[in-house]
């Protein structure tokens, strides 16, 4: 007997332990509670660095930015 447990931002949102989670789910869940992308590029010719990016990217729902 499996019990349902909330894995959503989403209050209507549930799921069983082994229930297949769709794409919409995972992109609520991720911009609920917002999510932070690191990265580093650098673009070089002849081993001689040319650019040198570092990169952070922040995503989340406009709501949760602005609460702060």
């Amino acid at each position: 007997m499996s019990t349902a447990r909330t894995l959503y931002a989403s209050s209507q949102a549930s799921a069983t332990a082994g229930g297949q989670v769709s794409l919409i789910d995972v992109l609520d869940r991720l911009l609920a509670g917002g999510v932070v992308v690191h990265g580093h590029i650098t673009l070089a010719a002849a081993d001689i660095d040319l650019v040198d990016l570092d990169l952070e990217i922040l995503l989340a729902s406009h709501d949760k930015v602005v609460r702060g």
